[in-house]
Order: structure tokens, then sequence, then C-alpha cells
């Protein structure tokens, strides 16, 4: 059994608690022991790694993941590409993640009913490299409903799966079970993006809701909603979802029921997407900051704001994780969240990194998400101080090492031998 020793290094252990200077022993894929106050571990047969002085955490948790989005431009191009080429982009988009030292990803949907779980049945494998990944069915959706992009005329896909009816909701969620899911996606809300089915209007009805949360208890499979009208959320709440995307809408008697369930719910507001479109950031895809979508998206990011700082204050589970996948907020940027969620959501640098370690690791249901003993060894050698400064999490090249499951995807010594011949 191999074991590493990192040893000089400030730990940020996830837990919100301010970083301490500590050695840690990993052996095999776990976390063996933590030494701090100056104490030492034995060296005998470990591989040591003497951190200089950097930072020392869990690797982050991306918990609105979408890769198989592959920075589409418009919705219905992600229906265009063919399932072979899709599976290769969607693993090359896995492995962009662990680069961005995004060592778990608990998937928000899939752009096809498959492509999750191949990608993470080839990545537990061994086969290729990419994140620890908690497989999404695509987002099942009614007529009409975000996600529909059929037309009278002509036939379109993107990434959902079209039901109507309690009857349809649960065949489809129950045929996603058996083809490996872990998480079922619903769309109960619409979208501003989508002109038939506003972020305001709630397209499922209670009935088809509760057939997908049924399927899930029954089948032991989390379920997530896309819920941005406070009543979607409140249909999210009433029948048992997991965890809620946007909130942006919800009213007070919507908060009041997600506080009645916040020891088993999360919340993931989804700002990236907000700002990156409210800002004008999809010009060059012709969504400027004059766009009636991006007007809409920065009076929603108002509101997401005000509900957000509320639910903490309440105790929620919230979570960064952008909806990045798009043209304008693409994949490999989704550390920008945890500067959103300082500069907009009021968090310290320290309460972001927790949620996206700690918070995710409990989302995953997987001993990850902390530097702490027994706990998987997926953890961060980065250069500077996060607890500081958290956008140092967007620049990969301050990663100086990426372990995943006790082992380097991202060696410290090559890192180190790279930067001296740059300098050289």
């Amino acid at each position: 059994m191999s074991t590493t020793l990192f040893s000089n290094v400030q730990v940020i252990d996830g837990s919100g608690a301010a970083a301490f200077p500590a050695e840690v022993l990993i052996e095999g894929n776990r976390i063996k022991k933590i030494a701090r106050d100056g104490e030492s571990l034995p060296r005998d047969g470990a591989r040591l790694i003497d951190g200089g002085g950097k930072t020392l955490m869990p690797g982050l948790i991306e918990s609105h993941g979408h890769i198989s989005f592959c920075d589409t431009p418009n919705l219905e191009g992600l229906g265009d590409i063919p399932p072979e080429e899709h599976t290769l982009l969607t693993m090359k988009y896995a492995k962009k993640m662990l680069d961005q030292g995004f060592t778990a990803i608990f998937s928000a949907a899939a752009a096809k009913a498959r492509l999750d779980v191949v990608i993470r049945n080839a990545i537990d494998d061994g086969d290729i490299p990419g994140p620890r990944l908690r497989a999404a069915s695509p987002e099942l959706t009614v007529t009409g409903g975000l996600g529909d992009v059929r037309r009278a005329h002509m036939y379109r896909e993107t990434f959902a799966i079209c039901c109507d009816g309690a009857d349809e909701f649960l065949r489809t969620a129950r045929e996603m079970c058996r083809e490996g899911v872990d998480t079922l996606k619903i769309n109960p809300s619409g979208d501003e993006f989508i002109p038939f089915a506003r972020a305001h209007q709630t397209v499922m009805n209670e009935a088809e809701v509760a057939a997908v949360c049924e399927v899930g208890r029954s089948r032991g499979k989390m379920v997530a909603g896309h819920a941005r009208s406070a009543e979607s959320v409140k249909m999210c709440a009433r029948n048992g979802v997991d965890i809620v995307y946007h909130a942006t809408l919800a009213d007070e008697e919507a908060l009041d029921m997600l506080e009645a369930r916040k020891d088993n719910i999360f919340v993931g507001p989804a700002v990236g997407i907000m700002y990156a479109t409210s800002m004008g950031e999809g010009a060059a895809w012709g969504v400027t900051k004059d766009t009636p979508v991006a007007i809409y998206f920065a009076r929603e990011l108002e509101s997401c704001v005000e509900n957000m700082k509320k639910l903490k204050k309440r105790g929620l589970r919230i979570l960064p994780g952008g909806d990045y996948g798009f043209a304008w907020n693409p994949i490999g940027t989704n550390a920008r969240d945890l500067d959103h969620f300082v500069k907009l959501l009021d968090f310290t640098p320290l309460e972001a990194i927790s949620a996206a370690t700690k918070l995710g690791g409990e989302l995953m249901d997987m001993d990850v998400g902390l530097v702490k003993e027994g706990y998987l060894a997926d953890l961060l050698l980065v250069d500077g101080d996060p607890s500081k400064d958290v956008t140092l999490l967007q620049n990969a090249d301050k990663l100086t090492g990426i372990m995943k499951d006790g082992s380097f995807h991202k060696d410290p010594a090559a890192a180190a031998e790279v930067g001296q011949v740059a300098a050289e």
C-alpha cells in the first residue's frame, strides 16, 4: 500500500475553521493521520512532499455539473451532436474539471440518457481521468417546458426528455434508474431563456413531481429540481426533492418550507449563469447587457442574492455551482462561483470553501470534502492562501498538486519541474 506524507503545509480542512500548520499522511486512498502543533509523523517508506508552506485543502466539489453540455451557445445544438462524438467530448470535459481541481461532481443533468452513466463508469474503472461523478438523467420536462426544443414542423432534441402526466414521468424515471443514473433531474419551473415557459411560471404539476420523487425514494436515487418560481420551490419541498436548484424567486412561504427541511435538503442558486448573462459576457453569442434576457437575469440575480442571504441565516446548506456548460459560462471556470459567494452572498472565503468541499461531500454522500482522518484522499496543494483570496482557485497554475483517491492526477514534483524550466 503506497503512502504519501505532506509536510510543511498549511491545512484548510474544509470545515470552515482557520488554516493550521500540519503534516498529513496518506495511506492507500485515505487520509491516515494528521499531526498538528509541530508534531511529526513517521516518514519510513512514505513519499515525502515538502509543501514549502503551501496550502493543502480538500478537492473542490461541483454541485451543479453539466459536463456533457459542451459549452453550447444554444439548447438545440446539443441534440445535433451524435452520441459517439458526444461521449468523447464529455470525456474531455471530465478531465478538464479534474485539471481545474474538481475531484467530485454532482451532475445536475446529462445531455443524453446514458452520457453521465458511461463516463462515471469509465472513471470508476480507471479507464479515463475525471472526478468522482454522481450521474444524472437528462432533465425530465413537460411539453412546452425548459428543454422542449421541438416544433410542430420538425423534431429536435437537447438535454431534456419530454413527459406529460404522472404516468409518463413515472415510466421515464424508472427507465433512467434502469440505465444506471444516481440522480433524477426534473424541471418544475420555466426559465427566462424560454419564451413559452418563463422563470416565474410553474410548468409541472404536483402529481408529476410526486411521481418522480416516488421513484427516487423507491430506488434509492436522489432527485434534483430546476425550480426558479416560488410555487415550483414549494412543490420540491413538499415532495422530498433533495436539491433545489435556483430558488431565486422563492417567496416567504417557500423560504419557510425550505427551512423546515434544512437538515435533508440542499439549495444551489447557480449564481454563475445569472451573473455572466447579466454582465453581457454572452455578447459574442448575441446576448448583450441590453438584451431582454440579460436585463431580466440582472433582476433575478438581485432576488437570488436576497433569498440566499435569508436562507444562509436560517441554516440552509447553500452550494456553489453556477450552471457552467454554456458558451459564455464555460466548463472549467466553475471555481468562479466561490468568488460570487464571497462578493455577492456575503460568505467569507472560508465559508465559500466549506460550501464547495464539506457541503459538497454531504451532497455526494461520500467521505470527501474534508481533510480528516479516515476520509478519501482527494486533495489540492495550492500555491497561496485561498482563505484570504478564493480567486486563487480559478488559476490552475496555482494548483501545484491535485490528488484523487490517494494518487496524483497532477504531481507536485512534475509541476515544480515545469516551473523550473519556465524560469530558466
